[in-house]
């Protein structure tokens, strides 16, 4: 199934039914008054977060939905149907916003949670309710309001404790593959994951965290070059990023420029994001000799001026995935333990969340305008071009005339 992470989506709440106008009519009735019933409501627009889907796919395809409109009143008093309310399931780590305004009106965390996203529409009354000691013969009634219109944008972000991030053939989807059960493809080129790919590691029983594997960055990543920045957001709620650098680049190039190049990007996409909680794992320690290993990572330590954790693997091998596994559970079960004793610190990580995601939701939206403007200038280019030529085909014809 293609991974869709971002959907535009127009929902339609359902319009109020409108009151009935209506007079008891029966034989041997004389002056049966009003009997004109009420409207039904508008069925309203909710979105469910489903934990069996994991992409936004189906609303690529189909963008638009309605709610159902309440029925009419009728005669007899009788009161007009509630149109039925629509739910429209999401993946669970969706975050809904208004394209209009710019609100982020919630974010699907949670299997079953469920965020009304259009109100529908109320009832109009019927003459029934308008009758009084000095109105005998109502003839007012009300329609039904219109339901909420909205245009929504759906962004899916992964849930994981931990995120990793590097360069391409960094040897990330190798190291999910070795401490966890998820089997991302691995290969011996760049860009060989497309997409983000979740694996739940358990360190012990009824010890466990996910930790997510996103497409590697490349240098002018902000830029759009290679995949460009887009899966960074899948970042925005790890509490731990895994910086991943490979100690013996097969292109040769410096350990060192590689890690600050990610930094860059990182900096360059949300600057919260970069000040996120980062540990720096050197990886395929296989591949440098025992003798060069210490002082060549010493070395890249000193010259980034790293302050935090420093861990050595080999991945392929999984030597080292044990130890760095066990810090990371430590560390997040001690986050949990300080969270759950200050509840401030709960609505800091929250507000840190939504600056991240408003930082990328900036970001991205910058480098799309940048990228339509590119390809503006490039059709503009070619139809100038398009235009000379067809200029020098006709003078060439009239020449030969």
């Amino acid at each position: 199934m293609k991974f869709v992470d971002e959907a535009p989506v127009h929902v339609q709440a359902g319009k109020g039914g409108n009151g009935c106008l209506s007079f008891r009519r029966e034989k041997f009735v004389e002056k049966g008054g009003p009997d004109g019933g009420d409207g039904g409501d508008g069925g309203s627009v909710y979105l469910e977060a489903d934990e069996s889907l994991n992409t936004l796919v189906d609303y690529r395809y189909q963008p638009r939905y309605a709610a159902e409109s309440g029925e009419a009143g009728r005669g007899r008093n009788c009161t007009g149907a509630k149109g039925a309310d629509l739910v429209l399931k999401v993946p669970v780590g969706t975050t809904v916003v208004d394209v209009d305004t710019g609100e982020t009106l919630g974010d699907m965390t949670a299997a079953g949670e469920r965020l009304l996203v259009a109100q529908g529409g109320w009832h109009g009354l019927g003459n029934t309710r308008f009758k009084s000691s000095t109105n005998r013969a109502p003839r007012q009634t009300t329609n039904g309001s219109l339901g909420e219109e909205r245009a929504l944008k759906l962004e899916l972000k992964v849930l994981a404790d931990v995120g990793m991030l590097g360069l391409p053939n960094a040897g990330k989807s190798t190291f999910i593959r070795a401490v966890s059960a998820a089997k991302p493809k691995v290969a011996n080129y760049p860009f060989t994951t497309l997409v983000p790919n979740l694996g739940v590691v358990q360190v012990q029983k009824h010890r466990s965290f996910v930790i997510a594997d996103i497409p590697g960055l490349i240098e002018g990543a902000a830029e759009g070059a290679g995949l460009g920045i887009r899966f960074l957001k899948h970042l925005t709620r790890c509490r731990v990023l895994l910086h991943l650098v490979d100690l013996s680049p097969f292109d040769g190039t410096d350990p060192v420029d590689n890690a600050r190049a990610i930094e860059r990007e990182l900096a360059a996409f949300s600057p919260t994001l970069a000040a996120r909680p980062r540990w720096l794992v050197l990886n395929k320690t296989d591949l440098v000799p025992a003798t060069e290993l210490d002082a060549r990572c010493a070395a890249i330590v000193e010259a980034l001026n790293w302050q935090g954790p420093v861990f050595r693997v080999a991945a392929i091998r999984g030597e080292g995935t044990d130890v760095l596994s066990g810090r990371l559970m430590d560390y997040l079960e001690e986050r949990r333990e300080e969270e759950a004793a200050d509840p401030e610190l709960v609505q800091a990580e929250l507000e840190s969340q939504r600056q991240m995601q408003r930082e990328a939701r900036a970001r991205i939206e910058e480098q799309r305008e940048a990228q339509r403007a590119k390809r503006r200038a490039a059709k503009q280019a070619d139809d100038e071009d398009e235009d000379w030529g067809d200029d020098d085909h006709d003078v060439d014809i009239e020449y030969r005339q």
